[in-house]
């Protein structure tokens, strides 16, 4: 995939190659993919509803589309993307639109998978406390994303095993430069202990690097 200068999931290029792109750039993405199902099925009640956040070319979907048809549930796939929108390839309705003004119903499942890190720092913590709203009792909103590292020299080890994960999978050393080169502002991770701080009720339950993922819960 030829890496744009400024990268954007509305280039067709990228999206034709996104699948590919991802799992060569992140080894451990089709473990969290099964993690973030995992947890999903766990919270996903009979005729619920389940949204897929920044859905991309839908493997989310794809991953509980077994749960999604055995519990007659509905999945809402958003991606503000067209280019996306024409490689979806998941169950459920696909809605092109800005995510962050969406109206969202009452839900069982959201799922933001490598999203968050790709919004306006600036709308993100309102944002996410704005859907937390939506939550019906006993739903759950499953959060992955890139952030910033922990204090001190920690930091730096977690980075590196970050581009360690890259390299493990072969991909060339120009390409992993030129992607990071062609995210300079357009990927902006979150804070380090953002979601805690931003939403009660939240535990981590995946990490790699500079990655991370939580679950946000709400009582019954």
């Amino acid at each position: 995939m030829q890496i744009p200068n400024d990268w954007t999931f509305k280039n067709v290029e990228v999206a034709k190659g996104f699948d590919a792109h991802v799992k060569a750039t992140l080894p451990w993405y089709e473990l969290a993919t099964g993690a973030v199902a995992h947890v999903a099925r766990h919270y996903l009640q009979n005729n619920g509803l389940i949204y897929d956040i920044g859905a991309s070319t839908g493997n989310i979907g794809r991953a509980l589309a077994d749960v999604i048809e055995t519990r007659k549930a509905r999945l809402i796939a958003i991606d503000d993307s067209e280019a996306m929108a024409e490689k979806y390839d998941a169950p459920g309705e696909l809605i092109v639109t800005d995510a962050m003004t969406y109206e969202y119903e009452e839900f069982d499942v959201a799922i933001c998978m490598l999203v968050m890190m790709f919004l306006p720092p600036v709308r993100r913590k309102i944002w996410l406390q704005d859907l937390c709203k939506k939550m019906k009792p006993g739903g759950v909103i499953i959060l992955l994303d890139k952030s910033e590292g922990p204090p001190g020299y920690l930091s730096t080890v977690m980075h590196r095993l970050t581009i360690a994960g890259k390299v493990s999978t072969g991909i060339k050393s120009d390409e992993i430069i030129a992607k990071e080169l062609s995210l300079s502002g357009v990927q902006r991770p979150i804070p380090y202990n953002f979601v805690r701080y931003a939403v009660s009720d939240a535990h981590e339950f995946f990490r790699f690097g500079d990655f991370a993922g939580w679950v946000i819960t709400r009582p019954e």
